[in-house]
């Protein structure tokens, strides 16, 4: 089986198929030189803890049917469909790589606007966004759009503490960055209301406990006034926001708030400045449509019947509305369907790739391809859901597998590809190089007093195994 992607998905997918299927054997390719993906390029830097399947990772990579190919980039280095000639099972888990548009006026022309993806992308040391260089020491306000976990990330990271960082895994140069910021007050942006968003009690609860922070209180008739009908979620939610934080106003360095009801209509630009330099962002305000219960997960809200704007002045904001999968070159001649308004690979659900969405039926079912992950589900969820999806897939490769449905054709997988990439030149990486690598990064970091100092070029974690 070829795996396409090196994070959570493909990872889980793997444990269970080897589980599920005696001798099978695994190639997974990867575009950059090491593995985990989201795990180590997109989980904050102070949540150590959920990083730790990565030890779980490294455990299905000992095994000696588990074959990674890293620095390898599908669609150029070696073609979609040379893969369907060589392997039974071809499993997509490479997640999202783009994040989601505001489309509104100012968003690509204007000076210090950025996706939270990038932002996250560029602390954590993925080399796409290592030379992105945000402005943190233009502003003392910054303009979060989006309330969902990647939203309080960014915040948090803001808000806090440099020196609560060193010793995390975070990349020297956004360390720099965070400790010539000067920003003091983060607003996190909302179209609907508290009882409505997306993000969970743990990164709200924080968030609250920062020292020297505090938290500007939610209008109260946006939560519900009996708290002891709601589920146990929504309730514990409630809590959080109506105890906010312990450090009052008078006493925070620094300060936040949820701002909900707010839906952005532009970024506008400083007049003054000779350079395209954000200035403000200009938002409307919403209300819940007529006869909607307000605390209702699902309500839905729409714009005011009188056009009511507020406008934040800043020169830094960020848009974390959502990431988007895109399709692999490649796919269309395949026949693979890629659904464009959900961002997903066209599937049965249980990972089955098939042709038309809604039609179950042999005829429908793309032979031995199956996908796992953002880009089976869409892109939400934390990892411990991606594990579930994982598996979920898994048990149809291996129930597929036992009853012996119809595959590809088999082969001997990337002992038949491998000539034909020497050829284009292109360094391979194996699992014993990305472990030079891993072991390069804790040397780096050992010397910082922290785990580890990741490289964030190709070219040097390359040039490690010369």
């Amino acid at each position: 089986m070829a795996v396409l992607g090196s994070g959570p998905a493909g990872f889980y997918s793997v444990y269970k198929v080897m589980q599920g299927i005696d001798n099978a054997i695994v190639d997974m390719y990867e575009q950059l030189p090491v593995p985990f993906g989201l795990v180590r390029y997109g989980v904050a830097p102070d949540h150590p803890e959920v990083k730790n399947c990565q030890d779980k990772f490294t455990e299905v990579a000992s095994s000696p049917n588990f074959n990674f190919i890293g620095n390898i980039r599908i669609g150029q280095d070696v073609m979609l469909d040379d893969l369907t000639h060589h392997y039974d099972a071809i499993l997509f888990a490479y997640g999202a790589s783009k994040d989601r548009k505001l489309g509104i006026s100012g968003e690509d022309t204007l000076r210090g606007i950025y996706a939270a993806r990038d932002f996250v992308g560029w602390y954590n040391g993925l080399p796409e966004f290592s030379h992105l260089d945000p402005r943190l020491d233009e502003s003392e306000t910054a303009v979060i759009i989006g309330q969902g976990n990647v939203a309080l990330d960014v915040a948090r990271t803001l808000l806090k503490g440099v020196d609560a960082l060193r010793h995390t895994d975070i990349s020297e140069q956004a360390l720099a960055s965070l400790s010539k910021s000067r920003i003091k007050r983060v607003h996190v942006m909302g179209r609907r209301g508290p009882m409505q968003f997306a993000c969970t009690i743990k990164e709200v609860r924080e968030l609250m406990k920062l020292p020297s922070v505090a938290f500007e209180a939610v209008k109260r008739d946006l939560l519900p006034p009996d708290l002891s009908s709601l589920p146990r979620t929504a309730k514990r939610l409630t809590k959080l926001l109506l105890e906010g934080s312990p450090t009052p106003i008078a006493d925070a360095r620094k300060s936040w708030s949820f701002d909900f009801l707010l839906s952005p209509l532009h970024f506008m630009p400083d007049r003054d400045a000779q350079s395209a330099q954000l200035d403000a962002v200009s938002f409307s305000k919403m209300q819940f449509a007529a006869g909607v219960d307000r605390f209702d997960p699902a309500a839905k809200v729409q714009r005011a019947e009188e056009e009511r704007r507020l406008s934040i002045p800043t020169s830094l904001a960020f848009r974390s509305i959502g990431y988007q999968s895109e399709p692999l070159p490649g796919m269309r001649e395949l026949g693979i369907a890629f659904d464009e308004h959900r961002s997903i690979i066209t599937n049965d659900d249980h990972g089955r790739l098939v042709r038309r969405a809604g039609e179950a039926s042999d005829a429908n079912t793309i032979p031995g391809m199956y996908c796992a992950g953002w880009v089976k589900r869409g892109p939400t969820g934390v990892i411990a859901n991606t594990m579930e999806d994982s598996f979920a897939t898994a048990a149809a490769v291996v129930a597929d597998w036992n009853n012996k449905a119809t595959f590809l054709g088999g082969g001997d997988g990337w002992g038949s590809i491998k000539g034909g990439v020497a050829e284009k030149g292109t360094r391979i990486v194996s699992w014993d190089d990305w472990l030079k690598i891993d072991a390069a990064e804790k040397a780096r970091g050992k010397s910082l007093g922290k785990e580890r100092e990741k490289f964030t070029s190709p070219q040097e974690m390359l040039k490690i195994l010369d």
